[in-house]
This record gives structure tokens, sequence and C-alpha cells, in this order.
């Protein structure tokens, strides 16, 4: 079997898979570069701190006390077919089978689609602001050709979006949202931008980030827009 790379785990989450308790793997690798990364220790391509086989020992043993496990990064699809192959085992324990993407793999994301339950797909920004964002020019068109792949299959979705005041503006989170409502999306999470490094080059103020909270025309509009919206502060 081909290995995948396990760069953290965590054991038990009641809100990385929407109505589910589950564990989430943390792959190594990804193709952007987010200035708000979390994750910046999982950005490079490279053998992961976790042995895969004692990792799905351990899950074993959660069976019955755990739903879903959740595939995240990093960017998890860029491990190919070792990662779907991997979930296809996991699922296989009767688990549902989660995952966190950012978008850049459309055609193995339609792959992995018969393994996948539920996805949380990562919306960054306009499509002007994305290059600024990601460090990638491409990565707007993959990501929406990976929400129409996801769509076409009719299984469960949560798109979000980190609203970092430097990328996106109020009236770039409406029109995101007025889009996706047009693309057939249900369930949309708006999630407040949250510094892990800031100098004088990258200040936000509280003010910036929270203008999206507080803003009540705006989360009404939005809510009217899906089934379910979520205001993560």
């Amino acid at each position: 079997m081909r290995e995948i790379q396990i760069g953290g785990l965590v054991s038990f989450t009641t809100i990385d898979y929407p109505g589910k308790l589950a564990a989430v793997l943390f792959l190594v690798g990804c193709p952007l570069r987010c200035a708000y990364c979390s994750n910046p220790h999982l950005l490079n391509v490279g053998d992961g701190q976790y042995d895969q086989d004692k990792v799905f020992d351990w899950l074993q043993s959660r069976v019955g006390k755990l739903e879903a496990v959740v595939f995240s990064g990093g960017e998890a699809l860029m491990q190919g077919p070792a990662l779907i192959e991997y979930m296809r085992r996991v699922r296989e324990l009767g688990f549902a089978i989660g995952l966190h993407t950012n978008g850049f793999y459309p055609d193995t994301l339609a792959r992995a689609a018969d393994v996948v339950d539920w996805i949380g797909l990562d919306y960054k920004a306009t499509r002007t602001q994305y290059p600024r964002l990601v460090g990638q020019n491409v990565a707007h068109d993959h990501m929406m050709r990976s929400l129409d792949v996801w769509l076409s299959t009719g299984k469960d979705l949560e798109v979000r979006i980190t609203c970092d005041p430097r990328f996106v503006s109020k009236m770039d989170l409406l029109e995101i949202a007025n889009g996706l409502h047009d693309r057939g999306v249900r369930n949309f999470a708006v999630q407040k931008y949250v510094p892990h490094f800031e100098d004088s080059e990258h200040f936000t103020t509280q003010q910036q980030r929270d203008q999206f909270f507080t803003d009540e025309n705006l989360r009404h509009a939005i809510d009217a827009l899906f089934d379910s919206v979520i205001w993560r502060e």
C-alpha cells in the first residue's frame, strides 16, 4: 500500500464534521501559501510524524466511539491515490469520511467522490483577490471546478470563507454568497479572521475583523440565501 504522510491528529472534535463526533488527520503538503495559514508547519511536502498503520490501528479502537474521520491539511488531496486508498480502508471500518479542501485538485476530488461523504470547501476571496492571498493564479478556477464537481454528486457540502479584511470586504462577501446561492449551495460558513502573526505590514484592527459580524443588514442578507449559515467567531 502507498504511504500517506500524516503530520497531525486530533483525537476528538465536534466541530470539524457537522453533526458527527470525529477525529481529524492532518496531511502534509499544500500547493497554496495563504497569507493567514494556520498550519504553516504542514505546507511543505515531506515525511509525516505519524505512522499510517499505527493511526489505522488506533482508528480501529475508536469504532463505536467516533462516527467520522476528517482528512485535512495542508491539502489532503495533494497525496492523490494513496489518500483515496487510505480513506477507503477507513470507511470500511464504518466511519463517515469528511474532507477539508481548498479545491485545488478537482480531478482528484472527482476520483475520491465515492469514498467521501462530506466536504468543507474553502472559498478564499473574489477571483481578483485570490492570487494575492494564496500565491497562485489558477487557484480560484480550480476551486470553482471542485465546487461544481461536488455539487454534481449531491453529497453534503459546506462552503466556508475566512474574512481576512486585507483580502475580503463586506461587498466581496455578499458577492461571493450570492454567487454560491445561484450555484445551488445550501450551507455556508463565515469565519472570523484570527491573526497568527502580525507586524506593522500585516496589522488588522479588532474592528476590521469584527465588521462582517456586527453588520446586521449583511448578516440578514446572507442568512436569507442559504438553508444554513454558521457565523464562526
